[in-house]
């Protein structure tokens, strides 16, 4: 729900998404965060001991910045930073095997996910991945909903409900797709070298999730169909497709600048400026402070019109979340673990 509250604290933020390095904060870190042109947190498995530990550090990052989005990677599988004390959740290819069944599977997986992460004080999860699975990348692979738009599509309704109902908001990525290109964008620049028209056919998830998706991540991969550009810094992508012909209202991410698919020839200020005047609202910039240091202090950046509305519907509701204990006492936890557990997707 949008407030005015909310917009209150968006309009303080900034469009830089930072990553601290242990379980709890240091000095160089609360500036950092306290920095006006900060918006958010990431947070790594190095970032988690334990759930009390983990609500302690997110309690003091919202105390330092009410509104401040703390986020994670947290699909399940492989992807999923915190595993100690949380229920692990399978890769997404695992419920693709239960066809016309698995959207309420995802349901009942995006609920136990986001409602523990939600305990926890995590206020979002970097999730669904909507890439298509060709077969061809080793870095989607198990982490696709699906082969085709109209399954992933029909999968991530039931993913992106799930988180829904425990509070939380969504990420799709990475857009336009990284499905086709099989490099890993964190140490090689991935090539989609199919045509303009072979790209646009599988944007029809996009479409099709357009009143549901929140924000999406764009994809660190170069696309031969427009031109050989990079989608983080592509316009047409991000503008004239994406909030064009998409439709697209919500909030617009860069995967992390530090990538070596974000390219290393531009310094990392230039970078983030690129990734924003091409149509990005906010970029990430991880595991190198000194570089976030430099994007906080040098970048230049004009505030858009709809920048603190697309950041303040990201934000959870109001109100003390239930801890973990009093979460897995209620009806609903335990219906959506047990439904999880039938189906022989949970190994603990």
């Amino acid at each position: 729900m949008l407030t005015r509250t909310k917009l209150a604290r968006a309009a303080a933020l900034g469009p830089v998404v930072v990553d601290v390095a242990g379980t709890t904060l240091t000095t160089r870190e609360v500036e950092r965060i306290l920095h006006p042109m900060t918006g958010a947190v990431i947070l790594f498995t190095r970032n988690y001991e334990n759930a009390g530990q983990l609500l302690a550090l997110t309690g003091a990052i919202h105390a330092l910045r009410p509104g401040i989005l703390v986020c994670v990677d947290h699909e399940g599988g492989r992807v999923q930073r915190f595993r100690e004390g949380f229920t692990e959740i399978p890769a997404m290819s695992e419920f693709r095997r239960f066809g016309d069944d698995a959207p309420e599977l995802l349901f009942a997986a995006g609920f136990v996910l986001a409602s523990e992460l939600r305990a926890c004080g995590v206020d979002m999860s970097f999730t669904p991945v909507l890439d298509l699975d060709y077969g061809r990348s080793g870095v989607i692979g198990s982490r696709s909903l699906g082969a085709t738009p109209a399954e992933v599509a029909r999968n991530a309704r039931g993913l992106i409900a799930g988180l829904t109902a425990a509070g939380m908001a969504n990420c799709g990525k990475h857009f336009p797709g990284h499905g086709w290109a099989q490099a890993d964008s964190h140490v090689a620049m991935p090539e989609d070298d199919r045509e303009r028209e072979a790209v646009l056919e599988d944007l029809s998830l996009y479409r099709a999730l357009s009143g549901e998706l929140t924000s999406v991540m764009t994809a660190h991969v170069a696309y031969r169909g427009f031109g050989g550009a990079t989608a983080t810094y592509a316009p047409e992508l991000l503008t004239s497709v994406l909030r064009g012909s998409l439709g697209f209202t919500g909030l617009v991410f860069s995967d992390d600048l530090s990538m070596k698919g974000a390219g290393t020839n531009d310094a990392p200020v230039e970078r983030a400026e690129r990734a924003l005047v091409s149509g990005c609202d906010m970029v990430l910039h991880c595991n190198h402070p000194e570089e976030a240091d430099d994007i906080l202090a040098l970048l230049d950046w004009k505030r858009p019109a709809a920048f603190a509305e697309r950041l303040a519907r990201l934000m959870p509701d109001g109100g003390d979340p239930l801890t973990l204990d009093e979460l897995r006492r209620t009806a609903l936890w335990q219906s959506a673990h047990e439904k999880l557990s039938a189906a022989g997707l949970l190994t603990k």
